[in-house]
């Protein structure tokens, strides 16, 4: 089954998303780029990219600079909590999130996109 409406949820700045990027560029891919540093996801696509990963827990970046910078690592939200500061600021996505149709991966996962390629 081809992979069809490809996106890329990163920034040009990110080597994992610049490397997502090449992957699918070798395979002669077509993906849709969008730059979570100009506009992040809006509130239902996140509820449906945190649903195909296991939940919100999996999108936050815990260990990024952001999330210590804002103080969220003495606050560690939860839930609600953890959407909410995602819609606020989506640079606290771990990147890059790979969505095609009702799937997603975060992070680099080269295995998992042959896998939606076969």
């Amino acid at each position: 089954m081809p992979v069809q409406n490809l996106q890329i949820f990163g920034t040009r700045k990110c080597s994992e998303t610049r490397k997502a990027e090449r992957f699918f560029k070798e395979r002669r891919i077509t993906f849709h780029l969008i730059d979570i540093a100009d506009k992040g996801p809006s509130p239902g696509e996140l509820r449906k990219i945190a649903a195909a990963v296991g939940g919100v827990e999996a999108l936050i970046d815990r260990g990024g600079k952001r999330y210590l910078e804002r103080g969220l690592k003495y606050a560690a939200p939860t839930g609600a909590r953890i959407e909410q500061a995602l819609l606020d600021d989506p640079l606290l996505m771990r990147t890059p999130v790979v969505r095609a149709g009702g799937r997603a991966t975060v992070g680099f996962v080269p295995d998992v996109w042959l896998e939606w390629l076969r």
